[in-house]
């Protein structure tokens, strides 16, 4: 039994150090939240009629303007009606239409007597039904997994304070950014698998085979990046940063920075479950040779492997399966297809992952075979001329 109070004890130090840091990272400021609109706030409101004169139609594209009356929810204002407009610009992907009933996200700006000169239409108010889907998301997950799950939304909340308050500021600020992704992913790592994993030692070897393929994938980030003569105005909304300001950013070295930090989860996630298995092959298994584990690292690594590029391959390519469709609709050569800047871009995303994806799995069954079975000198001899 003392065995067991010990790690629990480890445990709960380290989740009360954890939602220490946690709270930290919530209340520090990023350094960005300059008010940009002065005498302006954005504040709820219902929509309770609409006045759609002011809209036309040409072929699929609506634009023109829609005139709203809004009840205002909250803010200084609360309980005033107001006229609202909400201006279409004819793109799609942009474009909404209120009709009576809906909740919009209204920014209403004043005078020098706080009195509404106009109030604009941003866009229908999803906050509270994203908030359901996080709780229903908690839910079944604490209710699956327990207490390990409740430690799982622990390491997403980090995960998500970490880019937000530390990753993006400090490219922001000018910091390298690639070791600022390195620092910050390996740091989400290390974190996520303590909690998940608690202090043993298949969480240590997860954590080190991650960590050195996280090294591994950005270092051919970098070298396929260039090869692939892509550059960081592929990614989207990359040119407002440099028109807002900041045109000394290297938006090349965040488009690779941004490649390994969206493979290192899978990464992450191929190591524990190596280092799991062979955990618990050792646990009913406790004279294994240290061959024998880590031969049975690279078998399960084969049987899981397959199935994860798979899955990251359809991850990043579904997102991009508009764009897919597009070019065969418009009847593109294939080879004018992979030689496209965009497919070529999700290409690298996709392949950097796999490799990190592919190395993982005998680097954590080889790091687990040294852990595991420190004495080599007792160990039977293996025949594996049969593996």
């Amino acid at each position: 039994m003392k065995l067991l109070k010990l790690p629990k004890k480890k445990e709960i130090i380290f989740i009360l150090v954890f939602l220490i840091i946690l709270t930290i990272l919530i209340f520090i400021p990023t350094g960005f939240e300059k008010q940009i609109y002065v005498n302006s706030e954005g504040v709820r409101g219902k929509i309770l009629s609409v006045d759609n004169s002011g809209m036309y139609k040409t072929g699929l594209i609506t634009q023109g303007e829609q005139r709203c009356e809004i009840l205002i929810k909250d803010g200084i204002h609360k309980g005033e009606q107001t006229s609202g407009i909400n201006l279409l610009s004819g793109k799609l992907e942009y474009d909404k239409v209120f009709t009576p009933g809906d909740i919009a996200w209204v920014l209403l700006e004043r005078n020098a007597n706080n009195n509404i000169v106009f109030a604009n239409l941003i866009d229908h108010y999803r906050i509270s039904k994203e908030l359901i889907l996080l709780g229903v998301f908690a839910i079944i997950i604490i209710a699956f997994l327990g207490f390990t799950g409740a430690r799982t939304l622990l390491s997403l909340s980090l995960a998500f304070m970490s880019i937000w308050k530390i990753l993006i500021p400090s490219m922001l600020n000018g910091i390298n950014p690639i070791l600022i992704a390195l620092l910050v992913g390996n740091c989400i790592t290390i974190t996520t698998l303590l909690l998940v994993a608690g202090f043993s030692k298949k969480a240590y070897c997860a954590i080190a085979g991650s960590v050195v393929c996280s090294l591994i994938t950005c270092f051919f980030a970098i070298i396929f990046g260039e090869l692939f003569n892509i550059n960081g105005a592929i990614m989207q909304w990359s040119e407002s940063l440099l028109y807002a300001g900041y045109e000394n950013l290297n938006l090349t070295a965040i488009f690779q920075a941004g490649i390994y930090l969206a493979c290192s989860g899978a990464v992450m996630d191929l190591a524990i479950d190596i280092s799991a298995a062979l955990d618990e092959i050792v646990r009913n298994s406790p004279n294994i040779s240290k061959k024998e584990l880590i031969f049975s690292g690279l078998t399960i690594g084969k049987a899981v492997v397959g199935s994860q590029t798979s899955t990251l391959l359809l991850a990043y390519m579904g997102s991009y399966i508009s764009v897919m469709m597009v070019y065969m609709a418009q009847g593109t050569p294939m080879i004018n297809i992979f030689t496209s800047k965009t497919i070529a871009s999700e290409i690298l995303h996709t392949f950097v992952g796999c490799i990190g994806l592919v190395l993982v799995s005998p680097l954590t069954s080889l790091i687990c075979g040294f852990a595991y079975k420190k004495d080599i000198a007792t160990e039977p001899k293996v025949d594996l001329s049969n593996i």
